[in-house]
């Protein structure tokens, strides 16, 4: 989603470009559907590296990427967002004397016991072009060291896609489940090891049924999360539990959900373009933009709050403007800065 905004702006401007996917999320319902739905060419290099530990992954992204860099020897490397395979990007292009450019950086939860907080950080420090889509951070890089000239404030491309699919999204989000009434269901999206690793879980699904006896709960749940539901005894019974979804009838679920209960960091910026109320379960955010624009509520990692969801969508306020830059067009803003040097 934040990448294919970025390939079509390169491809109208005759730039040639390699796309490599690592296989960091490698099973079609999490990796596949979205080239598919993007309409994303396929990868010229699959890295294939799979699951595993941190140390695992990033060290097999690492180990085979290196060649394909040296093969292709690119004028920059691109990386998106926060994962593994981030951070081993762009270790791997620097350590080669490769320009790397970071699409959503500057982005801080100030907690680093998050690994993808140790991910951002650690690929910042070694990018040519920070990309920032909100402005607290340009201020988080700045304090942080880094050059002014190389900030580029250019806005969120993943709601490039958002913008550009509308249509699309609307379509799968009225067919997908329309039993469930416009503004009259709950999607849930929980994933994170703090919350599913451990008695949290029985926690968050116990309060999720209770929610479920008021206003129906949507729960496209995520094969780690299942699998640990399953080792743990914990029941689904009373939630409308499905696979994981494709991007169009995920987001157009999302834009018809009366909220959004998640433990995401995608998935706050969406709902706050969206206008959607979303309540998040953890400490704290890496998008404060989403809080300071009224739309994301942190309920912390404290699963039994989120009985309280009916009372607080009674008090939700009127969805505010989208921020400066979401408007789908930062794609074309990070390629002008790209064609420019």
């Amino acid at each position: 989603m934040k990448t294919a905004p970025v390939i079509d702006a390169l491809r109208r401007r005759g730039v040639e470009h390699v796309l490599v996917h690592t296989g960091q999320h490698y099973d079609r319902a999490m990796s596949q559907v979205f080239f598919e739905e993007l309409g994303i060419e396929a990868p010229q290099h699959d890295l294939r590296v799979g699951s595993g530990t941190h140390a695992q992954m990033t060290a097999r992204v690492m180990e085979r990427l290196e060649p394909v860099l040296e093969h292709e020897r690119p004028d920059a490397v691109l990386v998106p967002g926060d994962v593994n395979s981030t951070l081993a990007a762009a270790l791997t292009a620097a350590k080669l004397g490769l320009p790397v450019g970071h699409v959503e950086a500057g982005l801080r939860s100030f907690d680093r016991s998050m690994p993808e907080e140790v991910n951002r950080v650690l690929t910042d420090a070694v990018s040519t072009w920070l990309f920032t889509h909100s402005p607290e951070a340009e201020a988080n890089l700045l304090r942080e060291g880094a050059a002014l000239e190389a900030i580029h404030p250019v806005g969120n491309t993943m709601i490039d896609t958002l913008v550009r699919l509308r249509d699309r999204i609307d379509a799968a989000g009225r067919e997908a489940h329309p039993d469930l009434p416009d503004r009259g269901f709950v999607v849930t999206t929980l994933h994170r090891p703090a919350l599913t690793d451990g008695p949290l879980l029985a926690v968050a699904v116990e309060a999720l049924r209770r929610v479920a006896a008021q206003i129906p709960v949507l729960f496209p749940i995520h094969p780690r999360t299942l699998a640990r539901c399953r080792e743990q005894g914990v029941a689904l019974d009373g939630l409308r539990v499905v696979e994981p979804l494709g991007y169009l009838e995920f987001v157009g679920l999302v834009a018809r959900a009366r909220a959004v209960l998640t433990d995401s960091g995608g998935v706050q910026e969406e709902t706050t373009f969206l206008g959607v109320p979303c309540f998040t379960l953890r400490d704290n955010t890496e998008r404060p933009i989403t809080v300071e624009q009224g739309t994301n509520v942190l309920l912390g990692l404290a699963p039994e709050r989120i009985a309280e969801l009916p009372e607080l969508l009674a008090g939700a306020p009127a969805a505010p403007a989208a921020p400066a830059g979401w408007d789908g067009r930062a794609g074309e803003r990070i390629a002008d800065v790209l064609a420019r040097r």
